[in-house]
């Protein structure tokens, strides 16, 4: 029997999921960050907030489907458990560090910013 397929459904709905929660997480409270950067236009903050997030589900997305095609066949039902722990570990990593690399990015430039005041 393959597993591809269950593998594939069970793989994209954990880490859709992920995404999104983790999307509305930081949509929700990084308009503070960018209303930071960019003081007394709140609606302008708004709209680049929310257009980070479409980029953020976008790549993350896109990145989760495109790793299907390296998937290797699956023919148990424990290799399935395996490859769907590493392949969602490594998605969360990821996720994880572009997180921390936006965060470490936007309060380096509010610092300058706030420096060059």
């Amino acid at each position: 029997m393959n597993f591809n397929i269950i593998g594939y459904f069970v793989y994209l709905s954990i880490t859709i999921f992920i995404i999104l929660k983790v999307g509305k997480i930081c949509y929700k409270n990084g308009n503070i960050f960018v209303l930071e950067l960019i003081p007394n236009h709140a609606d302008l903050c708004q709209k680049i907030n929310q257009v980070l997030l479409l980029a953020y589900y976008l790549l993350n997305i896109g990145y989760c489907a495109m790793t299907l095609i390296s998937w290797q066949k699956i023919i148990s039902s424990s290799q399935l458990v395996e490859i769907l722990c590493i392949k969602t570990a490594v998605i969360i990593f990821i996720i994880s560090i572009l997180h921390y690399l936006n965060i470490l990015v936007i309060t380096k430039y509010a610092k300058k910013i706030i420096n060059n005041n």
